[in-house]
C-alpha cells in the first residue's frame, strides 16, 4: 500500500469516529439529569479500582461496598458542577463507555467491567504520557475526579492509616 493510501484510510477512519463517537455522545449521553449514566458509572468504577489500587480494602465485600460509596459520593460531585462543566463531562463519559471511543481515546480493547486492573492502568498511562493534550486533559479528569471523591470521605483515611486533622 502506498502511504497517500494510508494517510488517506487513516483520515477517512479518524473522521468516521469522531462522527460516531459525536453520534454516540448525542444518543447515550454520560451523564442523565446532571447523574452519572450507567455507562459512566461503570468507566468511573473501573478508573478506580486501578486508581485506588493498593488502597482499597482488600475483602471483595468490603471493597465493592467501599466502590459504591465511592461511585455515589462522585455522582454527588458531578451533579453540583456547573452546567458547562457537565455537559463537557457527559460527553467524555459517553465517548469512554462507547467500544470505539474506548479503543480510540483510552487505547483499552475490553470493556470496562471486563478490564484487568492492570490493562487499566497501562491504558491510564498511555493518557498521561499521550503528546496529545486530549488524552491527557482525560488523564487528570478521571484521576482527579477519582482522587477527589474518593479522599473527601473520612472514612477512607482510615485505610492509610491517616487519623484526620489534629486540634490545634
Amino acid at each position: 500500500m502506498q502511504r497517500r493510501t494510508l494517510l488517506k484510510l487513516g483520515i477517512g477512519a479518524a473522521a468516521v469516529l469522531a462522527v460516531a463517537g459525536g453520534g454516540v455522545a448525542l444518543f447515550q449521553p454520560g451523564l442523565r439529569g446532571g447523574h452519572l449514566s450507567p455507562g459512566a458509572r461503570e468507566v468511573m468504577h473501573a478508573v478506580a479500582r486501578a486508581v485506588l489500587d493498593g488502597i482499597l480494602p482488600s475483602a471483595a465485600v468490603e471493597r465493592a461496598q467501599v466502590l459504591r460509596a465511592h461511585l455515589d459520593r462522585l455522582d454527588a460531585a458531578v451533579a453540583a458542577f456547573p452546567p458547562a462543566t457537565r455537559a463537557e463531562l457527559s460527553q467524555l463519559f459517553a465517548l469512554l463507555a462507547s467500544a470505539p471511543g474506548r479503543a480510540a481515546l483510552a487505547g483499552l480493547h475490553e470493556p470496562w467491567p471486563e478490564a484487568g486492573v492492570d490493562a487499566i492502568q497501562q491504558s491510564l498511562q498511555g493518557l498521561r504520557l499521550s503528546r496529545l493534550a486530549l488524552k491527557q486533559q482525560t488523564y487528570h479528569a478521571l484521576r482527579d475526579l477519582t482522587n477527589a471523591a474518593y479522599f473527601s470521605d473520612p472514612s477512607a483515611w482510615a485505610h492509610l492509616g491517616y487519623p484526620g486533622p489534629q486540634d490545634i
